[in-house]
């Protein structure tokens, strides 16, 4: 049996700087940009699993496609680092089975130790995908360890048992007999297509996240998977944009969130994913983001801040982002039942700053207006109905593809 060799962050950090420095949108060398996250879901807190000696399939949707991929293995909230022992990238065949998995290496290597509060990117890896296109990683991991997750993957991936081995050269999926809600380790997936112009990133709390979007109503036998308004803005994105403007679409969503750091209520679960916490990690570490799609603020107001901190917040967040060259087009705070009249005064005032000027007030490049698709025309300060999930906050599918159709594409292209 040959030597293990696994890669630790130290030993491929040239590896990863070179990387990230082709296919960023913030660095002023001026190199041409090849690389371009596809799929992004933001990490939030560790699994309630411990993983040994098992093997892990993580299913992406990929807004663009390009001859070759990269992987971004995330620990950022794990408790202690966790060893990689293989990866496996392919297309996806339906559920737990791929299409030819290939190897991807980290610095040349099969394993690699992602340590805790940490991350790294795997090297490229040749695979020709396409936008709406589903993309598996397969991950073994021979020891014990918890590993950092999103908790809405809002489709289902899948786990073999522990004590089961290897299997992410396997294409037919059987051993991977346990499904989960959640994504584990993997928190972004870039292409290589130099034709792209830029990756827009959503950011914010569950309204970005896609709460809501597997609901598609009474009865309803689609499936739910990839119908947030993030995919349907990508699906328009190709559709819609000339060939020489077309953009990826990365998710940063995480639901719970908020944009100021400390609103009285703020739950402790919560503490640490505010807006300017997460942006370096969850948008700027990501590659060729030109623009920003900003939706927070309205959990703020439920854990009882009112508008001033989080308007605060808002100008640091769109500060930060101009800072490195990124648009940023901000989301007025969307109808919440369970808001208070003092809740709907705020949420007034901060969708005032934003609309005015159509450009927060000149601290942002433009407004995405949701309330004018959700709010009830009959009660302003609820959701219509017709596109209520039944929690009176987050929008159904139909409401998801509203949203979608309400954004400006040539905004988003530049124009």
């Amino acid at each position: 049996m040959g030597i293990r060799r696994v890669i630790t962050v130290p030993a491929v950090a040239a590896t990863l700087a070179f990387t990230a420095l082709l296919g960023s949108s913030t660095g002023a060398e001026g190199t041409a940009r090849t690389w371009f996250t596809s799929w992004a879901e933001s990490q939030q807190g560790p699994a309630r699993v411990t993983l040994h000696h098992q093997s892990l399939r993580m299913v992406t949707h990929l807004s663009q496609g390009g001859d070759a991929i990269r992987v971004r293995l995330q620990n950022t909230f794990g408790p202690g680092p966790v060893t990689v022992d293989e990866v496996t990238a392919g297309l996806s065949a339906g559920r737990a089975a791929v299409l030819e998995p290939r190897p991807v290496t980290f610095g040349g290597s099969a394993a690699v130790t992602v340590p805790a509060g940490g991350d790294v990117w795997s090297d490229d890896t040749p695979l020709t995908t396409a936008p709406d296109q589903d993309v598996t990683i397969s991950m073994y991991v021979a020891g014990r360890a918890v590993p950092g997750q999103h908790s809405a993957a809002l489709r289902d991936n899948y786990l073999t048992p522990p004590g089961s081995g290897s299997h992410v050269a396997d294409p037919r999926g059987t051993a991977y007999t346990r499904k989960v809600t959640a994504t584990y380790l993997v928190s972004a997936v870039d292409v290589h297509n130099p034709a792209l112009k830029g990756t827009v990133a959503a950011f914010g709390s569950s309204v970005v996240d896609g709460i809501g979007s597997t609901n598609c109503g009474h009865g309803c036998t689609r499936p739910g998977a990839d119908r947030r308004w993030t995919d349907d803005l990508a699906r328009r994105l190709v559709a819609e944009l000339p060939r020489d403007e077309q953009l990826a679409v990365a998710n940063a969503g995480i639901g719970g969130t908020t944009s100021a750091a400390s609103c009285p209520k703020l739950p402790r679960w919560a503490r640490g994913l505010d807006a300017m916490s997460r942006l370096d990690r969850d948008v700027l570490a990501l590659h060729g983001v030109t623009a920003v799609i900003f939706y927070d603020g309205t959990n703020d107001l439920g854990y009882g801040c009112r508008a001033t901190p989080v308007l605060t917040s808002y100008r640091q967040a769109f500060q930060r982002l101009h800072d490195v060259g990124i648009k940023v087009y901000v989301v007025p705070s969307t109808p919440r039942r369970s808001y208070t009249a003092q809740n709907n005064r705020d949420r007034r005032t901060i969708g005032l700053f934003v609309r005015r000027g159509h450009n927060c007030s000149g601290t942002c490049d433009g407004v995405v207006d949701f309330t004018r698709v959700l709010a009830d025309p009959v009660a302003p300060d609820r959701i219509n109905p017709a596109f209520d999930n039944g929690d009176g906050l987050h929008a159904n599918m139909a409401g998801q593809q509203a949203l979608a159709r309400v954004i400006d594409l040539r905004m988003l292209a530049g124009r």
